[in-house]
């Protein structure tokens, strides 16, 4: 093999390294173990005259070690100079931010998982949505005032709105899976209604449904799926109350409420002083929703209920501001990451 030129390559190779890595990965193809130099030592014993092609290789290899060596001291000062100035800008600047999930990602995959372990499915649906699947089949009143502009945001297709509840998705699923029972599902979603922002109300929040629909489904199922899934957010120490309540798509309806975890049941501004947060709405799913699907509600019955999404994540987090979800100053605890 022609020594010289390796040595003119090689030489035009370390030459153009622009960083040590890259010099390092020469200086391993040339001098390694495996490298070069040691395999064109091996065949010494084959060349014509084996003590001059040994001399002459001895000498090539001396002579690119110290051109590499001679690089390495001038590539370590650049990288030191690029480095500090690095250093520099960070501490300009101050040290940069760790991405992070959000909070109520983190919230909606925690809800995902206790479900997915009872057995339900997770779906999703389109958040533009026909006023049909939002109110009249879960038994909304054509005249209910929920849907006047002051609740709902309609676009300018007619009869089309942003979705003001993850209900709809029940609506959507009900009717698609009539022939297929039983049914199984939870879904989280972002849902919009005209609201005034303030401390705890946004026109943009998220919402987590979860539906059942089978045999024998009773009020003793909803209770113990929500007690459930409280006490895997919160802890077995959470406190939770029922409340009997009025929502058209169910029948009897419950709201659950969780002792305010910013005042501890004494009352504040987060609480509105009444020491609860209503953290949803729930019940026995109302047979004209179940009839309108195309399910006889003589066979079959079913619960539904509505947590508000935002509500729990601030709970957990002990956020007292909804705003702040919708804020880019979130930040995160090492063991989300």
């Amino acid at each position: 093999m022609d020594l010289n030129k390796i040595k003119t390559d090689y030489n035009e190779k370390i030459n153009k390294a622009k960083n040590s890595a890259k010099l390092e990965l020469i200086r391993i193809e040339l001098l390694g173990r495996n490298g070069l130099i040691n395999k064109l030592f091996t065949e010494i014993k084959t060349a014509p005259n084996p003590k001059e092609y040994g001399q002459q290789l001895n000498s090539l290899k001396n002579e690119l070690e110290n051109i590499i060596k001679e690089k390495s001291n001038n590539t370590i000062n650049v990288d030191s100079k690029i480095e500090n100035c690095k250093l520099k800008i960070v501490n300009s600047f101050g040290l940069p931010k760790v991405g992070h999930l959000h909070p109520i990602t983190i919230t909606e995959r925690q809800l995902n998982e206790v479900f997915r372990k009872l057995g339900f499915s997770i779906y999703n649906s389109p958040e533009i949505v026909t006023n049909e699947y939002n109110f009249l089949r879960l038994n909304v009143p054509q005249n209910h005032p929920a849907m006047d502009m002051q609740d709902t945001i309609y676009i300018k297709q007619p009869q089309c709105l942003l979705r003001t509840q993850t209900s709809t998705i029940e609506s959507y699923l009900l009717q698609q899976q009539s022939k297929n029972l039983p049914i199984r599902a939870a879904f989280p979603g972002c849902v919009y209604r005209n609201e005034k922002v303030n401390r705890s109300n946004h026109f943009v929040f998220h919402q987590y449904q979860a539906v059942v629909v089978d045999k024998g489904v009773t009020m003793k199922d909803l209770i113990g799926t929500m007690d459930l899934m409280f006490k895997t957010l919160y802890g077995p120490s959470v406190v939770v109350r029922y409340r009997c309540k009025y929502y058209p798509e169910v029948e009897p309806g419950v709201g659950p409420d969780m002792q305010c975890f910013n005042c501890k049941g004494k009352g504040c501004v987060l609480c509105k002083y009444a020491g609860w947060i209503e953290m949803g709405g729930s019940g026995m799913i109302h047979p004209k929703v179940l009839q309108m699907a195309g399910i006889d509600p003589k066979i079959y019955s079913g619960f539904a209920f509505g947590m508000g999404l935002d509500r729990w994540t601030m709970a957990e987090n002990y956020i007292t501001d909804i705003r702040t979800l919708m804020g880019g100053n979130l930040a995160y605890k090492p063991n989300e990451l």
